[in-house]
């Protein structure tokens, strides 16, 4: 049979009941559609999983009737929801498992292979369905969805599109080159948020867990449970092991840590504090693995400042600005502008402003990460806002071995959207004006402006004189205080990161977690993921 009549046998058989579903029982079994995934890790470990929540339910102190709805979307997610719900189980509560049965996030997928796809699912968790109820988030539910939560996610399905083209500026017009990818995932979010309202709408759940919570059907859950003011908390992973970020009521990609400087910020840091932050962060700047952060930082060792002057052909009579963007479309960065329309906006404007003040040096330090491609480079955005770069205006592209930390030692002043470079630079005594909505904005080490004119207005004064926004030492100080608090507290303990979950779990199943020993270790996460008070100020690094 022709593909083109497979597609249109598919697009018949997907309107007709139960087809889907006995076809996958008689005929696929374990096979996906081509359009899906396998899930034979999850089918040949679910059951020990199973177990060992059984297990530990059994002797738990305080069974709780608290309803829970997880969610899980994309494979590994997936994997990671059925842990995480079979974990809460052993732990007494109730936790029940939405899914879209989706590969990815992209591409249009058939009614019939959709089916099949959830057939496999709700196949795969057979072991399971007692201790783990399933609910399809893709099934359509009529049910109207009031003005307010659709504005909200039409907001969520544009960030979606930016995500993916990574690139803001978006071409949804008829016959646009996005038209078609934003309204898949209006679609898709549509869907998922209408099958979430009719859930929680009964009032039957207590508590909603949902990775990430920005983007995707996982913001369209985050937003709807919001609306409905059900308490829902977002979680992600940073960049150590056997570490976890988690919000509650909030986005966890905005790493809100007000909570934490309030309760934590005044506190000075202790010897064995002080000396855990400077050790990583000399690890940051030489490009080096420190303990269970997974990621070097830097492609390169250092040369020293002067030899990058020099290598950049700087005058060492003119203040040098460094300018570090973020990746564009990155959900770090995306909805989180102030006082223009994104980053490539701020981008753009620091740059006219600067061609227009030779005064001054930009060096413009490229997020490296844009080596994975992007698709609007940072590169391509200053030479398409100024197609004759001035000579005071240095693009260091993402493939260049320059040392970002070498550029701080040369810098007068730093710029900075969200990236976390900025809190770098104040730790490193440079004064730094932030332009858009990020975690360590208005802790009292930065230079903040709530408009373009008062951020233009405060590039003015620096040029008139470079001195006047020198920082001083308790300033710094306090970057250094803030630094400790985020990378080594903000993040709780947890056994599993999503990278690698398979070999964590291994290394640390279920039931060592589930025992007297794990919960002391990793019961604060456990317990927030319930919904309990978030409480901070746990590091294993300087017990």
């Amino acid at each position: 049979m022709s593909g083109q009549r497979r597609e249109w046998l598919k697009n018949l058989l997907g309107d007709m009941p139960g087809t889907a579903e006995l076809a996958q029982a008689l005929f696929y079994q374990d096979r996906p559609p081509t359009s899906g995934y396998k899930l034979e890790r999850l089918s040949a470990v679910l059951p020990q999983w199973v177990q060992e929540a059984d297990k530990a339910r059994a002797v738990c102190n305080k069974p709780s009737e608290k309803r829970i709805l997880l969610v899980g979307f994309l494979r590994w997610w997936l994997e990671y929801a059925a842990a995480l719900g079979l974990l809460l189980y052993g732990q007494g509560y109730l936790p029940e498992l939405a899914y879209v049965p989706y590969r990815e996030w992209l591409g249009e997928v058939n009614k019939f292979d959709r089916r099949r796809q959830a057939s496999l699912i709700e196949r795969t968790f057979n072991p399971a369905r007692q201790l783990l109820p399933l609910h399809n988030l893709s099934r359509p539910v009529s049910v109207p969805l009031p003005e307010k939560l659709l504005k909200r996610i039409e907001e969520l399905t544009l960030i979606d599109v930016q995500y993916s083209r990574q690139r803001e500026t978006l071409h949804l017009g008829p016959g646009g080159e996005d038209e078609g990818l934003y309204q898949l995932r209006w679609e898709r979010n549509k869907t998922a948020a209408e099958a979430v309202y009719s859930l929680l709408s009964s009032g039957a759940y207590q508590q909603v867990i949902v990775p990430n919570g920005s983007i995707f059907e996982f913001g369209a859950v985050y937003q709807t449970a919001r609306f409905l003011q059900v308490p829902v908390v977002t979680f992600e992973f940073g960049e150590q092991r056997e570490r976890i970020w988690l919000a509650q009521d909030s986005e966890v990609m905005l790493q809100d840590t007000a909570r934490l400087w309030l309760e934590r910020g005044d506190l000075s840091l202790t010897d064995k504090e002080e000396q855990a932050i400077q050790d990583l962060y000399a690890a940051r700047m030489g490009g080096e693995l420190w303990k269970n952060f997974q990621r070097r930082w830097q492609a390169s060792g250092q040369a020293g400042g002067e030899a990058v002057r020099t290598q950049l052909g700087l005058d060492a009579d003119r203040p040098v600005v460094l300018l570090c963007t973020n990746v564009v479309g990155d959900s770090l960065a995306l909805g989180r502008q102030l006082f223009t329309n994104g980053m490539v906006d701020w981008l753009a404007r620091t740059a006219e402003y600067f061609a227009e003040h030779p005064q001054a040096q930009l060096v413009i330090r490229v997020h490296p990460g844009e080596l994975r491609s992007v698709g609007d480079p940072s590169v391509d955005i200053v030479r398409r806002t100024l197609p004759a770069i001035p000579e005071n205006i240095i693009i260091v592209p993402p493939e260049s071995p320059v040392n970002t930390y070498d550029l701080i030692q040369i810098a007068d002043l730093g710029l900075v959207y969200t990236t976390t470079v900025g809190m770098e630079m104040a730790m490193a005594g440079i004064p730094v004006m932030v332009g858009a909505r990020t975690h360590y904005r208005g802790k009292g080490f930065t230079i903040d402006a709530d408009t373009f004119a008062e951020y233009a207005g405060n590039l003015d004064v620096f040029l008139e004189n470079p001195e006047f926004f020198s920082v001083p030492e308790e300033q710094a100080l306090l970057a250094w205080r803030y630094a400790y608090r985020f990378f080594f507290e903000f993040a709780l303990p947890f056994p599993w990161h999503i990278v690698g979950f398979m070999k964590d779990i291994k290394e640390r199943p279920i039931a060592q977690v589930s025992s007297e020993a794990g919960m002391e270790k990793y019961g604060l996460a456990v317990r927030t993921f319930a919904g309990e008070p978030l409480q901070y100020g746990i590091s294993e690094y300087v017990r």
